[in-house]
């Protein structure tokens, strides 16, 4: 069975940083590509950033371009990704979430298989 667990959110001031992770289990995901998704409370849930499996393809969503960084770490079977300058704006869940079927990361939640429980985070101003 495939699992996918999100971790690092948390309340952090306008202007901050954090760093989330992502670790996958049951299967290896290092083959396939990896997606961070976000849902604020009311809205649908949104891309934020996505990976091919060697990072050969990267996309961001044009809210978080610049301030965002999605990196993979395959010998761990973890996707990483850095929030820097976070605003109230970003506030949402931010769930993990992968696919098997792709190369290329998907910019929809239709495109992915498996998604974690999602991890909380809060930005204050």
């Amino acid at each position: 069975q495939v699992q996918l667990e999100e971790s690092g959110g948390g309340l952090v001031q306008a202007g901050g940083s954090l760093r989330l992770s992502c670790a996958a289990s049951g299967r290896t995901f290092s083959r396939y590509p990896m997606g961070w998704f976000r849902q604020a409370s009311g809205k649908e849930r949104e891309f934020v950033a996505g990976s091919s499996a060697r990072a050969e393809f990267i996309y961001y969503a044009d809210s978080v371009k610049g301030r965002f960084t999605i990196s993979r770490d395959n010998a761990k079977n973890t996707v990483l990704r850095e929030m820097n300058s976070l605003t109230p704006e970003d506030t949402a869940v931010y769930y993990c979430a992968g696919d098997r079927r792709r190369v290329v990361p998907g910019k929809t939640p239709n495109e992915y298989e498996y998604w974690g429980q999602g991890t909380q985070v809060t930005v204050s101003s």
